[in-house]
């Protein structure tokens, strides 16, 4: 069964709070896996890029990012601050569910509807939550339900012959593929391509 694209923000939203939530007692001031940022910073981070991509379908801009932020509290013990990542993936789904096929908004890497900005939302969410998760020393790779969708929608040009979440992961610059070595710069395209 495929699920839709509010139903893959939501189930990305569940299972990273749920794979991350085993590491809420560990130290979280390191760094996220190969970020600059620390665990917290990249928890911030997250929340700030979901709710940020329910703005733009919201506001609908043509040239420019949102002028709502959103951050989770800094003092929050972990596991309270975790509830953020429930909190955006909701809030993001929700206005993706509601959203007219036709609306489109902008984003630096191309302009994009409702599915691109789940897609980016559930890449955020797995991609971000397996730094964290790396860090904190928890298990956590995105399931292939979820990364499929994701590397189809904003990788075109993605390489064929690997599981999704391996490709996800390799596009994004967290891995390396047989015969593909770790992408050192990498960027998804958002824009809204017929089908």
């Amino acid at each position: 069964m495929t699920l839709s694209w509010p139903e893959l923000v939501r189930t990305a939203a569940e299972d990273t709070t749920s794979a991350l939530e085993k590491g809420a007692d560990q130290d979280w001031r390191g760094k996220a896996g190969d970020l600059d940022w620390s665990c917290r910073e990249t928890l911030s981070h997250i929340a700030l890029g979901v709710v940020g991509y329910a703005g733009l379908l919201i506001a609908r801009p043509t040239d420019r990012y949102i002028t709502l932020f959103s951050s989770i509290d800094g003092h929050a013990p972990v596991p309270a601050a975790l509830e953020g990542i429930r909190i955006a993936g909701t809030l993001l789904a929700g206005t993706v569910r509601d959203t007219e096929p036709d609306a489109r908004a902008w984003h630096p890497y191309g302009h994009s509807d409702a599915a691109g900005f789940a897609a980016m939302g559930v890449l955020e969410l797995v991609v971000h939550g397996r730094d964290i998760a790396q860090a904190v020393g928890v298990e956590y790779t995105p399931s292939d339900a979820l990364a499929a969708p994701v590397v189809e929608r904003l990788f075109p040009d993605a390489p064929a012959g690997h599981s999704p979440a391996e490709t996800l992961l390799w596009c994004t610059g967290r891995a390396s593929l047989p015969g593909l070595p770790r992408r050192g710069a990498w960027r998804w395209d958002g824009r809204v391509r017929q089908a």
